[in-house]
């Protein structure tokens, strides 16, 4: 992370994390407070002297519990920036530094939401759901929203439908967010979302298309007779295993395929954003699939056998947020979409960045600067 920042130099850097203290955030949730005030006071992080910290550590409220985590840092050379207050309907100028944890529910200077229980009833204790931000810089007003969405329970029941079923709860999902987004509270501004959307490839079009010439072995369970493995294997060539297939299972015998060249090949099977086309706008991935990665510290590159490898973490934007920065680009290329730390182990998803410049003023025919941007 380090490294990037030094690399692009941001003026304003926005960082979304999901699954604050782990999956055991009952026991490791203390290490966060510790990772923050390491942030805050690191010595690559010393030049920006304004930071807003929120994070959803209020783990004993099932009802409103989404481990979300939303740093903004703000470089001392950055002038006049402002945060919306949802509440008081008004932009506020930013100052100093602020953590705010435990109950976001009271924090004006954000909206939270979990998702109903009953968009994936079968997970009991789902912490998805979205924090948003409202900023306002050189003129120009923007959203910013940490979202995590829905994942697939199980490989076996992706494999059976295509769109699968778990695309459709996603779909429903975030199509909840941006109708929430552009409402009629607020005003109408551009907006960036980014972080967990647990996209993933169309497993009935990969599967077929990984294992076209192979034959298909079905296991069930002795005593309800439920399908509980699947496995491919070459017509010939001694019936070499290719792909096995369970709940939890995704063994593939040439992970090769997932990063040549990026693993674009499989690119055509990322489908579950063709929906939005109409309401987000993506840069070119030019990236390996964002996860599984191995959680084993010596394995950076290596991808877990538990999924099928897919491009789960993204940045999108509304159709007026990539005008403002596509407009802002002179000669020199400076709208960078990538991943971070493609040989360091950093958990099961590999974290990526979007680095873009705004020109001053490059917002105002997005948004009314002079009424959004007054302070009161």
């Amino acid at each position: 992370l380090f490294q990037v920042v030094h690399a692009h130099k941001p003026h304003f850097m926005a960082l979304h994390c999901q699954e604050f203290g782990g999956k055991n955030y009952e026991a490791s949730m203390s290490h966060v407070d510790k990772f923050v005030k390491e942030l805050l006071s690191s010595d690559a992080m010393k030049d920006y002297n304004r930071a807003r910290v929120y994070l959803d550590e209020n783990y004993k409220s099932q009802e409103h519990f989404t481990a979300l985590g939303s740093f903004y840092f703000l470089h001392e050379s950055l002038k006049n920036i402002y945060q919306f207050d949802f509440k008081a309907k008004k932009y506020k100028k930013v100052t100093g530094k602020e953590i705010y944890s435990d109950t976001l529910e009271s924090t004006p200077m954000l909206e939270k939401e979990k998702f109903p229980q009953d968009y994936f009833p079968e997970c009991k204790w789902s912490r998805k759901g979205f924090i948003r931000t409202r900023w306002c810089i050189t003129d120009c007003a923007f959203d910013l929203v940490n979202i995590h969405l829905f994942h697939d329970a199980s490989n076996l029941i992706a494999w059976e439908t295509s769109p699968s079923v778990y695309s459709g709860i996603r779909h429903k999902a975030l199509g909840y967010v941006l109708d929430r987004i552009i409402d009629q509270r607020f005003e109408k501004v551009s907006y960036f979302v980014f972080g967990d959307f647990n996209f993933r490839l169309d497993a009935k079009a990969v599967v077929e298309t990984l294992c076209a010439k192979a034959t298909m072995q079905t296991i069930r369970a002795a005593d309800t007779n439920e399908v509980v493995k699947l496995i491919f294997r070459e017509s010939d060539n001694d019936r070499k295993v290719m792909l096995q297939l369970e709940k939890k299972l995704f063994d593939y015998f040439n992970q090769d395929v997932f990063r040549d060249n990026n693993g674009t090949a499989l690119l055509e099977f990322d489908r579950e954003l063709s929906v939005f086309k109409d309401r987000l706008y993506e840069l070119d991935i030019s990236f390996p699939p964002s996860y599984p990665y191995s959680e084993d510290s010596s394995q950076g590159r290596q991808y877990m056998n538990t999924r099928c490898p897919a491009w789960c973490d993204r940045i999108l934007m509304s159709h007026s947020a990539k005008e403002l920065i596509l407009k802002s680009e002179n000669d020199e290329k400076i709208v960078i979409y990538d991943h971070i730390g493609p040989n360091v182990c950093m958990g099961d998803h590999k974290p990526v960045f979007l680095s873009f410049r705004i020109a001053a003023g490059a917002g105002k025919p997005i948004a009314n600067v002079h009424k959004c941007c007054v302070v009161q």
